[in-house]
This record gives structure tokens, sequence and C-alpha cells, in this order.
């Protein structure tokens, strides 16, 4: 499976959180899936981190750091991404979580995502 991993997702999963669970873990460390994290998402860690909203103790470079290390690919932001985003319906305001939902109906790729307002959208979801 491709697999677009939530913001939140992201954290839980390198910070071995105890809301992920087992499946959702399994499916990203099952080697026999791809597991994307979008650009969006590093650009909303950084935001979070200088807002002071982001409590992992350490420091934005060992985080993304930490990211790279667990083996997501980073999934850049393109044009086509751009197009689809014009076009999504808005259910939801956030501008990180609705680009993350156009890159996954762009890329055909199942999103990973606890956030009630996802289901809203015409995409392959995983919780």
């Amino acid at each position: 499976m491709n697999l677009l991993l939530d913001t939140h997702i992201v954290i839980w999963f390198i910070t071995n959180d105890n809301k992920l669970s087992k499946k959702i873990k399994a499916l990203i460390e099952d080697s026999n899936n791809k597991c994307f994290v979008s650009i969006a998402s590093y650009w909303e860690l950084s935001i979070k981190y200088a807002l002071g909203r982001l409590n992992l103790h350490s420091t934005i470079e060992e985080i993304f750091g930490i990211i790279e290390k667990s083996g997501l690919d980073i999934l850049p932001i393109t044009l086509n991404h751009i197009l689809q985003l014009s076009k999504l319906e808005h259910h939801h305001n956030d501008p990180f979580d609705r680009l993350i939902i156009s890159q996954s109906i762009t890329e055909n790729l199942q999103i990973i995502s606890n956030d009630n307002y996802f289901p809203a959208y015409k995409i392959q979801l995983i919780k």
C-alpha cells in the first residue's frame, strides 16, 4: 500500500505515542508499504514549533532528522496538488490538512489520520 501520514500520525509514530494504534503502527512499519510525509507536514511542524505548540523536547532540526531516519519518504508539493486543492470542497479550513487531502487524491494515496473532518472527503482513509 502507498500511505500518506497526517501530521499527528507522524508525531505519534516517531514518539511511540500510545494514541497510535497497534494496527496503524504495524501498517507504517510494514516494509511492503510505502509511507509518505507531506512537505506540508514539515511546514506545519515548523510553525507549531516556532509558536511553542510542539512539546517534543527536541529542536525542530532533531525532529526532522528523526522523521528522516524513520524511513518515511517526503512527498513534495506539486502544481497538480495545488490545482486539486482549488477543486476541494470546504468541509475543513485547516490549510495543511486540505493540502494533504489534495495530495492523497492526486497521488492516489491512502491517508492515515484520526482527524474528524477527513471522512467528509472522498478519500481512501485509514483510521
